[in-house]
């Protein structure tokens, strides 16, 4: 009788551990060549990467800032073509009144404003 009881306290300790799932066998994965390897993946299962954030928009003075390559606080016609900013470039010499060749950011903000006045005054 005791060694029923033995066997049986023996089987009782055991039985978690025979009760659990065994661990898949690691194999080492099978190497192909290149132009024959298949897709991990079809397009339409594989995840879409996330499209970046929308850059934030200048502002006009920030615009000109970056423009200003020479950071004097003029800008030509040269770097407002390379940069692409086109209502300075359309209106170049209307906005350089006194004809020096460059801009200034009060000369383009009194050009602004001459123009709204002017358009708005009917």
């Amino acid at each position: 009788m005791h060694a029923f009881i033995a066997a049986l306290s023996v089987a009782l300790i055991a039985a978690p551990a025979f009760a659990q799932t065994p661990a898949p066998a690691t194999t080492a994965p099978a190497t192909t060549a290149p132009d024959t390897a298949a897709p991990a993946t079809t397009p339409d299962t594989a995840a879409q990467p996330a499209k970046p954030a929308p850059k934030p928009r200048m502002t006009a003075s920030q615009r000109f800032d970056a423009a200003n390559t020479s950071h004097d606080g003029r800008l030509t016609l040269d770097q407002a073509r390379a940069a692409k900013i086109a209502p300075v470039v359309k209106n170049f010499s209307a906005i350089d009144k006194d004809g020096k060749g460059y801009v200034t950011k009060a000369d383009i903000a009194a050009w602004r404003k001459a123009n709204r006045s002017a358009s708005s005054g009917l």
